[in-house]
């Protein structure tokens, strides 16, 4: 999945070059003759999930991504709130090579594409051609128009987005561990109440009491507020009501204010503007708000929604274009899927086996969406989770129960072994006992004091 920088402009003709580097040119072993040459559009979830269904394939694969990374984005708020490291929760997406060498890995990013031709244009002007081509390029961050939000607030939908935060929290805790003011510390606010923002706010609320409260004795256990702001009147609206008002009681044990039923007018440098009128101090302001596709998918060729997302059917075929499929957040089908990790992973998997049943001349076959169930986790031995049972069954789960659930779910979803330990030694390190009460978060990148050079003004103390 991918961040929300925009394309850059790009002058000039493209270069009329196809596959110079990307095409996997050179016969694979025991085929003689170049194979049917798939482009996946996106590392995601969705990306990564097509890829692998095409391991045993008779085909050549290309997989284009603007990292050279896949995020595992469920974590990324123990990165922006110091749990854990940033390569704990990326793979390097040129390790697929080791045991699938079928596919061939491009950093490049998609500008352009002719469906009728069948090739598609990167920002180094190269054309790819394809015999089928898979979108799965991700979202970003959704503003939702929001006057100031672009500018003040942080998003967490990237890896570096994550380290951004990260590092203006140590920022600004060393600022007020420095002001002679008592009151001077750390607020933050938290827009949007879904699983996400309840998350990184019981994140906030743990490294505040379990790991600053020692190490930070310069200020005072009121400065360091953490904030849910949510339109709607309650949090984690897609969970069952017991769930919700137990995250809601947890979240106000921790210290965590909720303010309900009010949205975000706008956001300001040291503030957050509610539509009630309501104006709330803002050192530091997370937008976990929604998603919404990228702008240049409009230049893509492909049909869209009034969202922005590319529309699929069942299939996950895009309409109207035969050989052309779409999964993960940016598409919606007919049944609208929610955009989360397994609906990704299995319109992903579905992609790479209707694309095997179009090389063997089979019918395709529909996403049948299972829906294995949701769960947050709000802090030390407390989340909930909501698990599908068969037979219609749900399990609904809290407290250290529902925590351990949510650990292994977590730790075996990502990708590789090494990524697996070194989370769960993290999480460890974070949560359990007797670590959880030491202040050992993994600290930001606050700016070295340095002697001012000859000439340069003294700066003033806050």
């Amino acid at each position: 999945m991918t961040d929300s920088a925009h394309t850059p402009v790009h002058t000039g003709e493209a270069r009329s070059v196809e596959n110079e580097d990307y095409g996997l040119e050179t016969p694979l072993e025991g085929h003689p003759e170049p194979l049917p040459h798939v482009v996946v559009v996106g590392g995601g979830f969705a990306g990564m999930a097509v890829v692998k269904a095409l391991q045993d394939a008779p085909v050549r694969i290309t997989l284009i991504d603007r990292r050279v990374y896949n995020t595992f984005q469920p974590l990324l708020y123990q990165v922006a709130t110091g749990g854990l490291n940033a390569g704990d929760v990326t793979y390097f997406l040129r390790g697929m090579r080791l045991k699938q060498k079928n596919v061939h890995v491009v950093h490049e990013h998609l500008v352009e594409a002719d469906h009728q031709a069948k090739k598609i244009r990167l920002l180094n002007d190269h054309w790819v051609s394809y015999d089928y081509l898979v979108v799965t390029a991700g979202v970003t961050t959704n503003f939702f128009g929001t006057p100031g939000a672009k500018e003040f607030a942080f998003p967490m939908y990237s890896r570096s987005q994550a380290l951004r935060i990260r590092d203006n929290l140590f920022i600004r805790l060393e600022k007020a561990a420095k002001s002679k003011r008592l009151d001077d510390g750390l607020r933050v606010v938290v827009v949007g109440g879904g699983a996400t923002g309840v998350e990184v706010a019981g994140a906030l609320a743990e490294l505040r009491t379990a790991g600053l409260a020692p190490a930070y004795p310069e200020i005072h256990g009121d400065a360091f507020e953490v904030k849910i702001v949510q339109r709607g009147g309650e949090i984690l609206k897609a969970f069952a009501p017991k769930l919700r008002t137990y995250a809601a009681k947890e979240l106000s044990r921790r210290g965590v204010s909720l303010h309900l039923g009010a949205g975000v007018a706008a956001v300001e440098r040291d503030a957050v503007v509610l539509t009630d009128g309501k104006r709330i101090h803002a050192d530091l302001t997370v937008w976990s708000a929604g998603v919404h596709p990228h702008e240049e998918v409009a230049d893509w060729g492909l049909p869209q929604d009034e969202y922005g997302r590319i529309k699929v059917g069942e299939d996950m075929q895009v309409e109207g274009l035969p050989g052309v499929f779409a999964a993960g957040d940016i598409a919606v089908s007919p049944s609208d899927l929610p955009q989360l990790a397994q609906p990704a992973i299995q319109g992903g998997t579905v992609v790479g086996r209707n694309i095997k049943a179009l090389l063997e001349d089979r019918p395709l076959q529909q996403l049948r969406y299972v829906d294995k169930g949701t769960m947050a986790v709000i802090g030390r031995r407390a989340a909930i989770a909501e698990i599908n049972l068969p037979g219609g069954k749900s399990l609904r789960i809290t407290k250290g129960m529902a925590w351990l659930v949510w650990l292994f779910v977590h730790i075996m979803s990502l990708v590789g072994p090494r990524n697996r330990v070194t989370t769960l030694a993290g999480l460890a390190t974070r949560y359990g006992f007797p670590f959880h009460r030491r202040p050992i978060p993994i600290v930001g990148d606050v700016p070295t004091v340095r002697p001012p050079k000859p000439g340069t003004p003294p700066v003033p103390e806050a």
